[in-house]
């Protein structure tokens, strides 16, 4: 069986239709989720379709400094938190043998 793509296609129409949000707005948050997912055709389709709504370079390079920015400490917060449970498990598996005062 061929896989079926309608359930995300309308999903995705129904989410593009919404007023609460501008067509502007929605090509920035569109883009910033492309980029951060790393798929680089998605993102050059939504850099064109952002350019023919009137998105400037200067405006998509903004967008790109944020997002990017976003992300790197999204990445330093993840590493922090591994390397802190890294240092509990070795505290929890030393128990006594490694305190600098065994009882």
């Amino acid at each position: 069986m061929p896989y079926d793509d309608t359930l995300i296609v309308d999903h995705i129409k129904q989410t593009h239709s919404t007023g609460l949000l501008s067509e502007r707005e929605k090509h920035l948050i569109g883009l910033a989720v492309t980029m951060t997912r790393g798929c680089q055709v998605c993102t050059r389709n939504r850099v064109e379709k952002a350019r023919s709504n009137g998105l400037t370079d200067d405006e998509l390079n903004a967008l790109i400094a944020v997002a990017s920015a976003v992300n790197s400490g999204v990445t330093a917060a993840t590493a922090r938190v591994a390397f802190g449970m890294i240092e509990e498990e070795a505290a929890a598996e030393c128990g006594d043998v490694c305190s600098t005062n065994p009882q």
